[in-house]
C-alpha cells in the first residue's frame, strides 16, 4: 500500500507543523492502517490562521485588485495540472475511491470545474448601472458594485474532497476574499495541498490557510464562532449544517450550507429504456458516498415486479470484483471509516426490522481486507415513511418504492425533509412537468446532467441554501455596495 508524504498545515505563506509538533494518523479505508500523518492543529495554530486571513484582506489589495488575482489563480491552476496523478492516488488512499471513479469523479471533474469558474468568471457584472432617479429636487445617478465578502471560512467534507475543496476555493479567491480552509480529518492531504501549491504559486501571504485536525469540531468552531470572519462556507451533513447556523448567530455570520439529500429517480411506465434506467440506479459509485446520489428509485407499482427482477439481474451482473484497490475498471471501494461502515451497516439492520426486502447485498466484506467494506445493498418492498427512505444513510443502500400514477411520485418524491437533486425519466413533456412539481435544487430529465462546474448545484428545505459552482457560485462570496450622487437638478414642470 502506498504511503502518502506528510500533511501540513499551511499558515500565513508557510507550510509548517502544528505547533508542539502534534500528529494524527490518516486511515487506508481500504487496509484500516495508517497510510500517512497529518499535522494535529491547535486552537492557537488556527487562531493564527484567521488572523493572518483578516490581516491579508484588510491591508493588502487582494480584494480589490481583479488581475493580480486571475493570474495567480491561472497559475495555481497549472500547478494542479502538473500533480494529477498525486491528486488520484490521495483520493485512492484517503478518500477510498476505486481506480475507475477517480477520473470521473474525483480529479477530472474537479479540474474541469476549476476551468468553468475561469470562463463564467469573465461574465461577473462588478459595476450595474441603476439608472437615474429623482429626490428631493435632486437627479441622483446610482451605480451598483460588488465586493469580496472577506475572509472565509472553507469546512468540506471527505468524499469528494478535491472537488468540493475546488468548489469553494477557486470561487471564494476570484471574488476577492481570503480563505482558510479545514478539511475533514479522514483527507487532510487533500486540503494540504492546497497550502503547498499556494506556496510555490507565491500567492501572497494570508490570502490562503489550510488547518486541520483530529478532532473535526475544533477548527471548525473557532472558524464558525469568531467575529473575524465573515462568511462559512459548509458541504456536510445537514445536523452540522444546523449547529453551524446556531453557532455563527452570535456574530451575524454570513453562511452559505450544501447538506444531505435523500433524492428520488423517478422511472415513469414510458421511460424510453426502462431497463437501463432502472438498473443504473444501483448505488455503488464510491460506495454511494455522495450528498447528490439518488438513492431512492420510485418505480410504477404495474412495473414493480419487473423492475425487481431487473434490480436482481444488476447486482449478480456487478459482481465480486469491487474492492480491489488494484482493479483500474471498478467504480466502487470501501466507505471511508470503521465508523461510517457501522453506521452504514446499522441502517441496514433497521431496514430488516422496519419489514423491507432485501434484494441483494446487506452485508460487511472482512473477507476484502482490513478496511471498511460493506456490500452493494438494494431494499425492496420499502414504505416512504420508513427511516431507511428518509434519513441519508451515505453508503452503497438503494430503497425501491412503487407509486400508482405521476400524482403519486410527485408526492412521494416531495416528502422528505431534502431537496437536493433527483430525476425523472419518461417521455419529455411528462417527465418535465413531474420534473418541474418536485421540490429539489436540481432534476435530472432523462439522464441529462445537471452537475457540471458551469452551472449552479445547491439545494431546498433541509439539504441546504445557497448555490455552488457556475456564475452563482462567485456571487456567493460577493456583496453588493451602492453608489448615488447627484448629477443635476429636477427640471421644474
Amino acid at each position: 500500500m502506498t504511503t502518502l508524504p506528510d500533511a501540513q498545515l499551511y499558515i500565513d505563506g508557510k507550510l509548517r507543523d502544528a505547533a508542539g509538533g502534534a500528529t494524527f494518523d490518516v486511515i487506508s479505508p481500504w487496509t484500516g492502517e495508517p497510510v500517512g500523518k497529518a499535522a494535529d492543529a491547535s486552537a492557537d495554530d488556527v487562531n493564527e490562521a484567521i488572523a493572518a486571513a483578516r490581516r491579508a484582506f484588510d491591508t493588502t489589495d487582494w480584494s480589490t485588485n481583479i488581475e493580480k488575482r486571475v493570474a495567480l489563480v491561472k497559475k495555481y491552476r497549472a500547478l494542479f495540472e502538473r500533480e494529477r496523478q498525486r491528486l488520484g492516488q490521495l483520493a485512492i488512499h484517503e478518500a477510498g475511491a476505486a481506480q475507475g471513479a477517480v477520473g470521473r469523479a474525483h480529479v477530472d471533474m474537479a479540474l474541469d470545474g476549476w476551468d468553468d469558474y475561469m470562463i463564467v468568471f469573465d461574465k461577473l457584472e462588478w459595476e450595474k448601472d441603476y439608472g437615474e432617479k429623482a429626490a428631493f429636487g435632486m437627479v441622483h445617478k446610482r451605480v451598483g458594485v460588488r465586493e469580496a465578502v472577506g475572509v472565509v471560512g472553507a469546512i468540506t467534507p471527505w468524499n469528494v474532497p478535491l472537488y468540493v475543496n475546488i468548489g469553494k476555493i477557486v470561487a471564494a479567491l476570484l471574488a476577492g476574499c481570503t480563505v482558510i480552509l479545514k478539511p475533514a480529518p479522514n483527507t487532510p492531504g487533500m486540503g494540504a495541498i492546497f497550502g503547498e501549491l499556494a506556496a510555490e504559486a507565491g500567492f501572497p501571504d494570508g490570502v490562503i490557510n489550510v488547518v486541520f485536525g483530529a478532532d473535526p469540531a475544533l477548527a471548525g468552531e473557532m472558524l464558525v464562532t469568531d467575529p473575524r470572519v465573515d462568511l462559512i462556507s459548509f458541504t456536510g451533513s445537514t445536523g452540522v449544517g444546523k449547529r453551524i447556523m446556531e453557532q455563527g448567530a452570535a456574530t451575524l455570520k454570513r453562511v452559505f450550507l450544501e447538506l444531505g439529500g435523500k433524492s428520488a429517480k423517478i422511472v415513469l411506465d414510458d421511460a424510453p429504456n426502462f431497463t437501463m434506467d432502472v438498473a443504473m440506479t444501483m448505488l455503488v459509485f464510491h460506495a454511494g458516498q455522495g450528498c447528490a446520489v439518488q438513492s431512492r428509485l420510485l418505480v410504477p407499482r404495474s412495473r414493480y415486479e419487473e423492475a425487481k427482477a431487473i434490480l436482481k439481474g444488476a447486482y449478480a451482473n456487478f459482481g465480486d470484483n469491487w474492492g480491489n484497490v488494484e482493479e483500474p475498471a471498478h467504480i466502487m471501494g470501501p466507505v471511508v471509516s470503521k465508523r461510517q461502515m457501522e453506521r452504514v451497516k446499522s441502517y441496514i439492520d433497521l431496514g430488516l426490522e422496519e419489514g423491507a426486502t432485501l434484494l441483494a447485498g446487506g452485508k460487511i466484506r472482512s473477507d476484502k481486507g482490513g478496511g471498511f467494506f460493506v456490500e452493494p445493498t438494494c431494499f425492496v418492498d420499502v414504505a416512504n415513511d420508513m427511516r431507511i427512505a428518509q434519513e441519508e444513510i451515505f453508503g452503497p443502500v438503494l430503497v425501491v418504492i412503487p407509486f400508482e400514477d405521476d400524482e403519486d411520485a410527485i408526492r412521494i418524491a416531495n416528502e422528505s425533509s431534502y431537496g437536493l437533486s433527483g430525476g425523472v425519466s419518461g417521455s419529455h413533456d411528462r417527465a418535465i412537468n413531474i420534473a418541474r412539481r418536485v421540490r429539489t435544487g436540481s432534476m435530472s430529465v432523462n439522464n441529462g446532467m445537471c452537475i457540471a462546474g458551469d452551472i449552479p448545484f445547491g439545494g431546498f428545505k433541509a439539504s441546504g441554501m445557497g448555490r455552488e459552482w457556475g456564475l452563482e457560485g462567485i456571487e456567493e462570496y460577493t456583496d453588493v455596495k451602492m453608489l448615488a450622487w447627484p448629477v443635476g437638478q429636477v427640471e421644474p414642470a
